[in-house]
């Protein structure tokens, strides 16, 4: 006698999808200010204001946690990630040890490399420029154009540390933008540091690159008055 059909009682795709969307909309509001860092994410106020399950809500927060947006603390509960200035700080000076092995690696670089930076850089500055653009999505293009100056180096695991420490960054980095609203200046500066690496020159370029992160580390420091 056959066996009977397997039943799959428990998947479901609607569900999985309004993970998907609850995740979003709480990274938007993190990202757009709407909670502010060390905001106390509960359960039960999220699912009744979402019109969902406590259930879904807690699964995204877990994505939250493990995107390093929230922090999960014992009987404290999930909150909005707060950075720290020396967090901030090291983070910092890792990048520069990354993006600056990159620009060293511009003339060898392949051409397909080369193409990534200024076609992350077209996207960042265009999405700057449009004004349409939310933080979340300034923040993903900014960071992906420093990512593609590591990928210069041809190196995989150099780009995964990239990426890692981005991941660290990018909330203090959407506060920034949000507080400050220099966008257009940052623009302006990532141009100029690939028009220095157009004219091949190197140098200029890995100088450019020291002062900016420096000048980010402490921008971020200041404008969040992290301690």
């Amino acid at each position: 006698m056959p066996a009977p059909p397997a039943r799959f009682d428990s998947l479901s795709v609607e569900h999985a999808s309004t993970v998907e969307r609850v995740t979003a909309e709480l990274r938007r509001a993190v990202f757009e200010g709407e909670v502010e860092s060390g905001t106390p994410l509960r359960e039960i106020a999220l699912a009744e204001s979402l019109g969902v399950s406590r259930p879904t809500v807690r699964e995204a927060l877990r994505a939250l946690v493990a995107e390093g947006l929230a922090t999960r603390e014992p009987n404290r509960g999930v909150t909005v990630a707060t950075p720290r200035a020396e967090s901030v700080r090291d983070v910092c000076a890792a990048r520069w040890v990354l993006e600056g092995a990159g620009i060293e690696a511009w003339a060898a670089a392949d051409d397909d490399a080369r193409k990534r930076v200024r076609q992350t850089l077209e996207a960042y500055t265009t999405a700057v420029r449009s004004g349409r653009a939310s933080y979340e999505e300034l923040n993903e293009r900014h960071l992906a154009f420093h990512v593609s100056l590591v990928e210069l180096t041809g190196s995989p695991r150099l780009v995964q540390m990239a990426e890692s420490l981005m991941d660290e960054l990018k909330l203090a980095l959407a506060q920034v933008d949000r507080v400050r609203r220099n966008a257009h200046d940052q623009a302006e500066s990532h141009e100029a540091l690939v028009r220095l690496l157009e004219v091949d020159d190197v140098a200029a370029a890995h100088e450019f690159l020291r002062h900016h992160i420096d000048d980010a580390a402490d921008e971020i420091v200041e404008a969040l008055a992290l301690t």
